[in-house]
């Protein structure tokens, strides 16, 4: 990108930042903040001094930004602009986008036990490919009947122990299952970590590590490795007990209104479909 280029993708951003806000503080209901009516009666738009007062940004500085000065907020003022703005969460990350800033660090997600009826709705429809529904601590929140048959124990297991990275460390069917199950395991744990990393101090989390180490000394000894890493589509192989060797492409996918949940879905090869339809017959 040449000079002159970031200069305008700057310039474009400033501009944008400027009209969102503007637009953001002319739809606010004054009565929603305590304040009278404006000139005329006008009950709808706060001006700039007010926004500058609820967020204790200058009115100077505030300003500037509305007009798309050429000038380098910083995330606190960001932050302080949008709480008095009352941005959504989705408002606010944008607002932090176009002065290049990351999105605000995660927070605590609410616990996720059962999966939205959307979400179930949606597993349910994929059909011969198994796929489940991971809430944040990786409990699993929700299957499709594909999955069931798979891994039937997922039905019998105690809402408790009904976490993804539990069984696989705890469960012995499931080591079974699995082809490669010390890469698997692995792979899960750093995938783990790197998504749990921000919740860690949720009782949630630290009860869930706590049972595994003392569960399992493999556990134990990988936690203790402190391996990191994201997710990646790949092949994976099961030795199921009836089925015989069956072969996916294994997916993630995040609900756009849901982001919490995670959602893994197996994609079938060919034989592994008639094999799996056989058994519904």
């Amino acid at each position: 990108m040449t000079d002159e280029s970031t200069r305008d993708d700057g310039r474009q951003r400033r501009q944008e930042l400027g009209s969102f806000l503007r637009r953001q503080r002319e739809r606010l209901e004054r009565a929603a903040y305590g304040l009278p009516p404006a000139g005329r009666g006008r009950a709808v738009g706060l001006r700039r001094e007010e926004v500058s007062y609820l967020s204790g940004v200058s009115v100077t500085w505030y300003t500037w930004l509305e007009q798309g000065r050429d000038i380098h907020p910083s995330r606190q003022v960001l932050d302080a602009v949008a709480a008095a703005l009352r941005l959504s969460d989705a408002e606010h990350d944008y607002v932090l986008s176009l002065v290049g800033l990351a999105p605000r660090p995660a927070v605590r997600a609410d616990a996720v036990d059962v999966a939205p009826a959307h979400v179930q709705r949606f597993l349910d429809a994929l059909d011969d490919h198994p796929a489940y529904a991971l809430a944040p601590d990786w409990g699993i929140a929700g299957w499709n009947s594909a999955y069931e048959r798979l891994y039937p124990g997922v039905a019998t297991t105690s809402s408790e122990d009904r976490n993804l990275l539990w069984l696989v460390f705890t469960d012995p069917s499931v080591r079974s299952l699995l082809d490669d199950w010390d890469d698997t395991s692995r792979r899960f744990l750093a995938e783990f970590r790197a998504e749990a990393g921000p919740r860690l101090s949720d009782p949630r989390y630290r009860d869930l590590v706590a049972r595994l180490t003392t569960a399992s000394d493999e556990f134990r000894t990988r936690w203790n490795e402190h391996g990191v890493g994201g997710f990646v589509s790949r092949e994976r192989v099961f030795r199921h007990p009836s089925l015989g060797r069956l072969v996916f492409e294994h997916h993630q996918l995040r609900p756009s209104d849901h982001t919490d949940v995670q959602l893994v879905v197996y994609v079938a090869d060919a034989e592994t479909r008639r094999r799996f339809a056989r058994t519904t017959d």
